[in-house]
């Protein structure tokens, strides 16, 4: 993402999140429990930018997305997005899953590590944004739904038809997304889906300090690490291994390269500074 900027000022205000920027670590919380969390047009589009402006940013080291209340996402508004896309022709359809869908780009490409700290339920739309995160730190209340076919639509909304079967296999991504059955935490722990089970009601702390952790080590090589990651999942062999040449050649000129070696030989903890 590059930093250059237009005219328009970072936005102060978030009026369909709730956003915190403390020491390096952003908490995004999707803050309408009594909806279960459920996504309107406007939460998706606040996602969207929010996501571009803290990547263009450069401070934020690593990110939580949470859920306040009894869940985490239940997906999108039934009301609010369902019963207003009926109405919609297609070029105003296209629009809206262009829009979800450059969500889930903004998660997977943005600079930082993104945590989802997750309990209860995560469906739909709101199984997608925790699919697309770096890591899933989950209490066992929580369970996963990609509930798409339950509504007549396609499992593979949003990119889940790319993502799950590089996290799950396909075996289990067309079980899941296929049948839209709900995958509990035991059994989402087994198929790779959570990254870290908690304890019951410890999922946000465990993933803050997940947070605190990626925030206080080398930003840089963490950014770029993420970056290979989506970037070679569909490259062949030869051309991953030359990306990681220059990658790594880049890094080595790098001032936390330095710095870990100047720590190593003072038998010291490193600085990292991200550069």
């Amino acid at each position: 993402m590059s930093p250059f900027t237009g005219s328009a000022a970072p936005t102060s205000d978030w009026r369909h999140l709730r956003v915190d920027l403390t020491d390096g670590v952003a908490t995004v919380t999707l803050a309408r429990p009594d909806k279960l969390n459920a996504l309107t047009f406007e939460a998706y589009a606040d996602l969207r930018d929010l996501l571009a402006e803290l990547s263009r940013e450069r401070s934020v080291r690593a990110l939580v997305l949470a859920g306040e209340g009894r869940g985490f996402c239940s997906g999108g508004d039934v009301d609010e997005i369902i019963g207003a896309t009926l109405s919609m022709d297609t070029a105003q359809l296209l629009d809206f899953n262009r829009m979800t869908g450059q969500v889930v780009r903004a998660v997977r490409e943005c600079p930082f590590p993104v945590i989802a700290a997750l309990h209860g339920v995560a469906a739909g739309a709101g199984a997608v944004l925790a699919l697309a995160a770096d890591f899933r730190v989950a209490d066992p209340s929580a369970r996963f739904a990609f509930l798409f076919t339950r509504v007549g639509l396609s499992g593979g909304d949003m990119g889940a038809a790319y993502l799950l079967p590089r996290v799950v296999g396909l075996g289990h991504a067309t079980r899941l997304l296929m049948l839209g059955d709900a995958v509990r935490a035991p059994e989402a722990e087994r198929i790779g889906l959570i990254s870290e089970l908690t304890d019951e009601g410890r999922a946000d702390e465990a993933a803050r300090m997940l947070a605190r952790r990626l925030a206080d080590g080398p930003a840089l090589a963490h950014a770029q690490t993420k970056a290979l990651l989506t970037a070679e999942l569909d490259m062949p062999l030869a051309a991953a291994v030359e990306l990681d040449a220059s990658t790594q050649a880049l890094l080595m000129n790098g001032e936390d390269y330095a710095e870990f070696h100047a720590a190593f030989t003072e038998k010291r903890p490193p600085k990292w500074r991200g550069r």
